[in-house]
């Protein structure tokens, strides 16, 4: 190698002589930059198998939901009295029809556009309003804090279930109704989460910095604090899809959420009770879709969890025990 090629001298306290370090190796070595939270949490999250499986079952069935129109072979509301209960793959239909000649698959596809719908759309106004108000709380204290902790400890003593079939039992039962009415009383732990972050975190060394060159309240609650506490919220955000799946079903269940024409997994679940005996097959298709995609979301939540915990580790538990026992200098 050349006296081009090399780089500055390294002085080399063992040989008592000067090391030229070639420059390509000193411009490898400057590039190597330790990893962001985010990319080894994807990392992680891709190395769990259960996590995978989750997302890929999700992406499957919101799929479904977007090329409804062009998978369903049948109109879901259209009605043959001609053909009802008949079963799987009879005619065409490939899981038979219910009590009124619907078919099953097409009905099924289609109510998981409002099944999905109503989960992200009421984890993501919970998430909203209980950040902005954990957020402020957590930051300002005193009696903003008290406040709001106040008012998040009587929501939380209002029975959530009764609430929602009272207020959608006065004001109808649509769907942009359920999805605020499941929003509004779904928000407080995330509030109590956020509120906990930001208690920890307004006491670091660069709030203190951003408040010395200026930067408001608002500035920093918003582009500093809440940067370093979206690791929980987003956790908390992809477990909530499922509770709110949950919530829609069983207020379409019980006659309180959606309406025919429109259809969902739960009101499927409804209609299908009144023929257990004759057909019990009906009550299964709608109860394995809430079954599948509520594991599923809970699975990529813990993914995401188990990603962003620093303290988890991305490799097999099995590879680490082939470790111990090669190098380990016990004899136990």
């Amino acid at each position: 190698m050349s006296e081009a090629n090399l780089g500055h001298p390294i002085p080399d306290s063992n040989l008592n002589k000067t090391v030229k370090v070639p420059v390509e190796t000193q411009t490898t070595v400057l590039d190597k930059r330790p990893q962001g939270p985010w990319k080894t949490a994807w990392k992680k999250f891709v190395h769990n198998p259960f996590a995978i499986t989750g997302l890929v079952v999700l992406l499957f069935f919101i799929t479904l939901a977007i090329l409804a129109k062009w998978i369903v072979p049948y109109d879901p509301t259209r009605i043959d009295m001609m053909f009802p209960n008949l079963p799987a793959g009879t005619d065409n239909h490939l899981l038979g029809t219910d009590e009124l000649g619907r078919d099953i698959f097409s009905r099924l596809v289609y109510s998981s556009r409002i099944s999905l719908t109503v989960g992200f759309a009421v984890a993501f106004v919970s998430v909203m309003i209980g950040t902005l108000i954990g957020a402020v709380a957590g930051y300002f204290g005193g009696w903003v804090d008290t406040i709001a902790m106040r008012f998040v400890d009587v929501m939380n003593s209002i029975p959530s279930l009764f609430l929602n079939i009272l207020i959608l039992a006065i004001f109808g039962s649509k769907m942009s109704y359920m999805i605020l009415v499941l929003a509004l009383t779904s928000w407080m732990g995330v509030a109590r989460l956020v509120r906990g972050n930001y208690l920890q975190l307004r006491e670091m060394q660069y709030v203190e910095a951003a408040k010395a060159t200026g930067v408001s309240s608002w500035g920093i609650i918003f582009g500093h604090l809440l940067r370093n506490a979206s690791a929980p919220i987003v956790v908390t955000a992809t477990l909530m899809v499922g509770g709110a799946i949950l919530s829609e079903s069983a207020l379409s269940y019980l006659g309180l959420g959606v309406k025919t024409p429109d259809t969902s997994w739960g009101l499927m679940l409804s209609n299908a009770q009144e023929f257990m005996l004759i057909d019990p097959i009906q009550a299964l298709y709608p109860g394995l879709c809430i079954l599948i995609v509520v594991l599923a979301v809970n699975f990529i939540g813990d993914g995401i969890r188990d990603g962003l915990d620093p303290r988890k580790t991305t490799i097999p538990r099995r590879r680490l025990d082939q470790w111990r026992k090669k190098f380990s200098k016990s004899e136990i």
